[in-house]
């Protein structure tokens, strides 16, 4: 009997290898404190026999490039179409480590197909992924941005966004000015920007519940997107949600399954921000997609620290999710030095990404780059993660994080 089944590629993985890397990072400032001088990511790539490689990143530190290094015992020998073997061996312990794997997979399935990242997805939805303008308050540093401590100089700084790279909706990180500062920020960009332009205010879930609904009266008339944890916990969203017709959204208090479920009953957010790192990888974040449309959730991209990898990560995503109709967040702006080789996949152009047809992720890893980025890591000295209460306590000894701030 012939049979007309194709011969099948061998891509099981014959070695994983994970790079610590630190790069520079301007000094942001959030409820936290500042951002140290470096954050920390770890590149894994997986590699057949036959030279092929596939790319991941994750958020990095010395316990998360532990977990992964010991996760290799796993993948190693493993078919990279197997995701959900692996899943159980690795994502149920640390969702965080099996994202950086499950990425890589997909990346090297898609150089060896020929296919994008996106088409393993389902296919693209829209072929311009759209990306917010992350506005942070900052000191003055080593950097093109500048000072940005009143609200005037965070206009100044979404001024070079829009200029820069044409974005029209804006995220401003609070939590660090008084409150109702913040408030006039987000006043003042209405005013600049006019009434077409999205704006969202985020201050890291440190006010109290009380403050919370009088900021969000204040915001009443400002018609923004979405208030993005204003306080801690899905009990304190929900009370606030009960004061308000503004939209709360959340990548705090919803980041797990089983948050889903209680949120919902509680009626404690209306938007999620999803996050492929912490939820445990791609096909997960779409699981939450697909969730989120169920329930009439908004849905977008929730970001931190991130290289070239995550984020092509990120715009594979956005391209592929139907209901996510939110501009997606990104820091990929505020760190330009990164360790994968200059590619046009990410020209932002009216604030948008448009896709590459580039088998897998779409981008190489530049050693040099790479190398680099290591050395600083090595160099660093504490790697445990980015700690920005330290920071600022080098610069104001008495400082202390409390919650509520205000």
């Amino acid at each position: 009997m012939s049979s007309n089944a194709g011969s099948r590629q061998d891509l099981r993985i014959s070695e994983m290898i994970v790079t610590p890397v630190a790069c520079p990072d301007p000094p942001l400032l959030n409820h936290h404190g500042v951002h140290e001088s470096t954050f920390l990511r770890a590149v894994v790539r997986i590699r057949t026999e036959d030279g092929l490689e596939g790319l991941g990143e994750g958020p990095g530190g010395g316990l998360y490039v532990q977990e992964l290094r010991a996760a290799a015992k796993h993948v190693v020998g493993a078919d990279p179409y197997h995701l959900e073997a692996l899943r159980v061996l690795v994502g149920e312990r640390n969702p965080r480590v099996f994202a950086a794997i499950e990425t890589a997979c997909l990346d090297l399935i898609g150089k060896a197909t020929g296919r994008p990242v996106y088409e393993l997805l389902g296919g693209p939805v829209r072929r311009k992924v759209p990306f917010s303008a992350y506005l942070f308050y900052k000191e003055a540093g080593d950097d093109e941005w500048g000072e940005a401590l009143t609200p005037e100089q965070l206009v100044k700084q979404a001024e070079m966004f829009h200029e820069r790279y044409g974005m029209t909706v804006f995220k401003v990180k609070g939590g660090v000015l008084d409150p109702f500062e913040e408030v006039e920020t987000v006043r003042q960009l209405r005013n600049r920007f006019g009434p077409k332009a999205g704006l969202r205010l985020d201050p890291n879930a440190c006010w109290s519940v009380e403050t919370s609904i009088r900021v969000a009266e204040a915001l009443r008339d400002l018609d923004i997107e979405y208030l993005e944890d204003p306080t801690l916990g899905i009990e304190g969203m929900a009370q606030v949600a009960r004061h308000t017709p503004i939209p709360l959204s959340t990548n705090m208090c919803v980041t797990a399954f089983d948050h889903i479920p209680v949120a919902f009953r509680e009626r404690a957010v209306q938007v999620v921000l999803g996050d492929h790192h912490g939820w445990g990888g791609m096909l997960a974040f779409r699981d939450v997609g697909k969730i989120c449309q169920t329930l009439r959730w908004g849905y977008s991209q929730h970001s931190n620290n991130h290289l070239g990898i995550s984020f092509a990560a990120m715009i594979h995503l956005g391209a592929t999710v139907p209901n996510m109709v939110y501009h997606s967040d990104t820091h990929y702006p505020w760190n330009p030095n990164d360790v994968v080789n200059e590619t046009d996949i990410f020209q932002f152009r009216d604030g948008h990404v448009t896709l590459s047809d580039a088998p897998g992720l779409g981008v190489t890893i530049n050693e040099d780059k790479l190398a680099e980025a290591a050395e600083l890591y090595t160099n660093r000295g504490d790697n445990l993660a980015r700690d920005d209460v330290a920071a600022m306590r080098e610069r104001d000894p008495d400082f202390l994080p409390t919650w509520p701030k205000w």
